[in-house]
């Protein structure tokens, strides 16, 4: 089976923030009508399926035969998840956060991630409301561009925060905010809690602008590698609860929770 190595992640970055960037203006040209439910009650729009269609068809030319696993695709076809020693494949979310989508609020994105020995070493996110774009490559930085038209600002290096004595700003979830979640924000009582939907929340850790993001709630595979990437590129964290690394590629595609943090989590 094609892979990916460690040489050629540098050499993708280019083209897949160009495959990031036609996706999201594809979901701005087609909008948020035409609403549906899956199987399991989610939404899904014809923005997903168009954004999905025109990733999937990008990377295989990108890349020829390096699996792809995407979400809509995953749900009409039970995926191939690639196993092994070096195994690599492409994880993509062509809309995440259909719900604030559908609601009209700016925090939906595009995600594409490269995950290879179980772990996302390369993710790419754009947010086609907000004309901004983020990517990193893990143990090679993280950037965020500016989109203008069809053209992309000069990328402008990013990097995580120290947390604050005082005023640390705690992420979580518009649509998903559990009540596990809840009992652990009651730990941080003086800090201030941001609700943000989509991958969002990682690229705001990546830039600074925020010090921790918890989960304690299941998610899928693909709502967060490229976060994930990006974040870890910018010197931030994203573990399980028990500290552990987080187990990508599982049967079900399923990370059972999460933190993401700035900075190493010590307690």
């Amino acid at each position: 089976m094609p892979t990916l190595n460690a040489a050629g992640y540098a050499a993708l970055l280019e083209p897949l923030t160009a495959i990031a960037a036609g996706a999201a203006q594809a979901i701005l040209h087609v909008g948020n009508g035409d609403v549906r439910r899956k199987a399991d009650g989610s939404p899904v729009t014809t923005a997903d399926e168009a954004a999905e269609a025109l990733i999937r068809d990008g990377l295989c030319r990108l890349a020829p035969g390096v699996p792809i696993i995407s979400e809509e695709h995953a749900e009409r076809e039970k995926p191939n998840i690639p196993a092994g020693k070096g195994a690599s494949y492409f994880l993509v979310d062509p809309l995440d956060g259909t719900r604030e989508f559908i609601a009209g609020r700016d925090e939906y994105t595009v995600n594409i991630a490269v995950v290879s020995d179980g772990a996302p070493i390369l993710g790419i996110i754009a947010a086609p409301a907000s004309r901004l774009m983020w990517r990193g490559i893990a143990g090679r930085g993280a950037e965020r561009l500016e989109v203008a038209g069809d053209k992309l600002s000069a990328p402008r290096p990013i990097h995580t925060r120290p947390r604050p004595a005082h005023d640390m700003v705690i992420l979580v979830s518009r649509s998903h905010l559990d009540a596990r979640t809840r009992a652990y924000l009651e730990d941080y009582p003086q800090a201030k809690l941001v609700q943000c939907g989509s991958s969002l929340k990682f690229c705001r850790l990546a830039e600074g602008s925020a010090d921790l993001y918890p989960r304690l709630a299941p998610t899928r595979d693909w709502d967060i590698a490229a976060g994930h990437a990006i974040l870890s590129a910018a010197g931030g964290h994203v573990v399980s609860p028990g500290r552990s690394p987080l187990a990508y590629g599982g049967p079900d595609l399923l990370i059972p929770s999460f933190i993401a943090s700035a900075e190493p989590i010590t307690a």
